[in-house]
């Protein structure tokens, strides 16, 4: 049990970056699929399980908030690009995964299509918070 009562700041960011022009149910869906693999790759972003006062367990989530912006198609695309030169942990989704069903077939949308050609739909990354907001640039806080 933590028993500081100092504000917690972290030195890493964990971002979401989406399309301004999808529909709200994409928006909400994507976010979840994309930051699901930052949790993956880089397991200390993940804090400790929960408890209620009565004992009851549940998952643990990730130690620090999740930031979510968007961005036009140009500039999510100009992101992507900075995110790799930077070779930041990174998450991609295309629009393509929209008419998919499950991950084989996610991952084969993906994979039939070259890096500069993706018809990006968002993207999550993970990286010190300094690297991020410069990869962020031309993007604003989601409403």
């Amino acid at each position: 049990m933590e028993t500081t009562d100092e504000p917690v700041r972290f030195d890493t960011k964990i971002a979401v970056v989406l399309r301004d022009d999808l529909y709200v149910w994409q928006r909400l869906n994507m976010t979840a699929f994309l930051v699901s693999g930052i949790g993956r790759e880089v397991p200390e972003v993940i804090g400790e399980p929960y408890s209620d006062a009565d004992g009851t367990e549940y998952l643990p989530m990730f130690r620090q908030p999740v930031l979510v912006f968007e961005a036009s198609k140009e500039a999510l695309a100009a992101c992507h690009q900075r995110a790799l030169r930077r070779r930041m942990p990174l998450s991609v989704f295309t629009t393509d995964l929209f008419t998919t069903g499950n991950d084989r077939d996610n991952r084969r949308a993906v994979r039939a299509v070259h890096r500069d050609q993706l018809d990006l739909a968002g993207m999550a990354l993970y990286g010190p918070r300094n690297a991020v907001d410069k990869v962020l640039k031309g993007t604003r806080m989601h409403p």
